[in-house]
């Protein structure tokens, strides 16, 4: 019996459709590179901390053209990217309109806010259910860290096998119990525990912990002490360490913070291997890419 599909049922269909098409294209394309390419491939520089909308007063939001211009400025060859101080239903539209533009260049997270009308886990396994999305972030800054918040959204990225960004704002008591309670899924500790942190033993708490479970990495942007992260990478090692700029950022300009990000890891003493896996290859290898 032939079904007529109502005006919203098509559109649902044509945007999974959608999704599916971006997936491939973007699988597709990483084979064909391998497959086409026989000499040795240049090793590749992934920012795997970026925002489409940052968490800042005026919440404020890059297009993926943007985004796209300082990456080809700085030499960045991918970026992972986000929206926050919105929805998880508005930030994975965000991360889909930009990564539709751009899908050999952007990696989308999908981004978990509790929300009081409706349950959030449904949207955030769908969107990894396509394919696309490649992870979770989290923001203590815009929801709690107790258990009845986080620990279904660190169930699902354990099913789908991706890993959660979390931005702990310094709580290394909840990042120890969610490393502790969920051996299964990869925690991404952003900015090494607190973003800008001049706080040694802080930092050192968050290495330790690192050092401590198998399933935790240390996210390295908006890291100040930047010998704390060669500390890292010879503690927990550079498999484990994933740089990223925590941008755009407008000061001095979007261009010079990132390239200013860039060089810290760069000049840093290590070998060349070691950089190589924090500047990129570490996360592309956690994502499968």
């Amino acid at each position: 019996m032939t079904r007529c599909l109502s005006r919203r049922q098509f559109a649902e269909s044509a945007a999974a459709a959608g999704v599916a098409a971006i997936a491939a294209t973007v699988c597709a394309g990483e084979q064909g590179l391998a497959a086409s390419d026989p000499a040795p491939r240049k090793k590749r520089i992934v920012d795997s901390h970026v925002h489409l909308k940052h968490g800042d007063a005026a919440g404020t939001e890059y297009t993926a053209e943007t985004i796209v211009d300082i990456m080809d400025k700085v030499g960045i060859d991918k970026s992972i990217v986000f929206a926050m101080s919105t929805t998880t239903r508005r930030s994975i539209e965000l991360a889909k309109t930009a990564v539709s533009k751009y899908p050999l260049r952007l990696i989308p997270y999908v981004y978990a806010l509790p929300h009081y009308e409706r349950p959030v886990i449904k949207e955030i396994e769908a969107a990894l259910s396509e394919g696309l999305f490649r992870g979770i972030k989290i923001h203590a800054g815009q929801c709690t860290l107790a258990e009845y918040v986080v620990d279904p959204v660190l169930d699902v990225a354990g099913r789908y096998h991706v890993p959660c960004l979390i931005d702990c704002l310094g709580n290394h008591g909840a990042a120890r119990r969610m490393a502790k309670a969920f051996p299964g899924t990869k925690l991404i500790i952003a900015h090494i525990g607190r973003y800008l942190s001049t706080d040694r033993r802080l930092l050192d708490q968050f290495i330790g912990l690192a050092a401590e479970c198998d399933n935790v990495l240390l996210d390295v942007s908006g890291v100040v002490i930047v010998e704390k992260i060669a500390e890292a990478v010879r503690r927990i090692g550079s498999t484990r360490v994933v740089w990223g700029t925590d941008g755009p950022h407008p000061k001095p300009d979007t261009v010079t913070f990132a390239r200013t990000e860039l060089q810290k890891v760069q000049q840093l003493d290590l070998s060349r291997e070691d950089k190589d896996n924090v500047l990129g290859e570490a996360i592309l290898r956690l994502l499968g890419l």
